[in-house]
């Protein structure tokens, strides 16, 4: 015969937990469950400030660069100031040299040489006619009459000469020709090209008589006709001696027309 025994009281070792056990079990789990809120909290309380200080280091890194390429900005500002100060500077030496140049330019063509002047007069001059004294004097300008401050500004301000023209003619048709020839003279203004004075006056020729003939002389008496006594007053014009290289080189100032002509080839003056 076969008996069974059956045991009826649990395992005291797997079944039975010790109360410390339990209790700590119990304890930890009620410690986690209290600082999940705390834990929470200071996750939200700490992620404004990394994404502040986030930004923080952000923009001081963008302000880094931008102060970086503000201080390159200003360095080419300056480069591009000192370049554009020398542009202008070098501008004003070459208006300054071609404003020297300009005057020295229209020194050279506004001389008329005296030589070639009274040249076209002796060659104006007719058979008849003798020119006794040519003066020169400076023409002085009248403010009063030269009009508002602007036509003052715009008019020319080189100074001018008159001529005065003196001598003896056989007749007042000799005086009268020998003006119209000056009026054609390009070195002399038509329109102020006038007789100021003519009149008739005994001949100042004197005559010399032969020694061997002084006898027959001294009972004879000679009378030579009168003349006509001018004053012709006329300004020179203003034409360019450029305008007249032709002229003044036909009367023989030919070192004007040289150096003319080098300073119209150099395109200093227009030809």
């Amino acid at each position: 015969m076969y008996s069974l025994d059956i045991n009826f009281l649990k395992d005291p070792e797997r079944d039975i937990l010790p109360q410390d056990q339990g209790a700590v079990s119990s304890k930890k789990q009620l410690q986690m469950g209290e600082m999940t809120p705390l834990i929470i909290g200071a996750v939200v309380g700490i992620l404004p400030l990394a994404l502040v200080a986030g930004l923080w280091l952000v923009m001081q890194q963008q302000t880094a660069k931008l102060e970086k390429e503000q201080a390159e900005v200003t360095r080419e500002l300056e480069r591009s100031e000192a370049q554009r100060q020398r542009v202008v500077n070098l501008q004003k030496q070459i208006n300054k040299t071609n404003a020297e140049t300009e005057a020295l330019a229209n020194v050279f063509d506004q001389i008329k040489p005296w030589s070639a002047m009274l040249q076209d007069i002796r060659e104006r001059t007719p058979p008849g006619v003798q020119i006794r004294t040519v003066k020169q004097t400076e023409v002085e300008s009248d403010g009063r009459n030269s009009g508002s401050a602007k036509a003052q500004a715009s008019s020319d301000t080189r100074p001018k000469f008159k001529l005065e023209i003196s001598g003896t003619a056989r007749s007042f048709d000799d005086v009268n020709y020998f003006i119209l020839t000056l009026k054609n003279s390009s070195f002399l203004k038509t329109d102020q090209t006038q007789l100021i004075e003519a009149q008739l006056i005994d001949n100042p020729t004197k005559l010399e008589v032969p020694e061997t003939q002084q006898r027959s002389a001294a009972q004879a008496k000679y009378e030579l006709p009168k003349v006509v006594d001018y004053t012709i007053h006329t300004n020179l014009s203003n034409i360019p001696a450029s305008e007249l290289l032709r002229e003044l080189d036909s009367k023989g100032a030919v070192g004007l027309v040289t150096r003319i002509r080098t300073l119209q080839e150099k395109g200093v003056i227009q030809p």
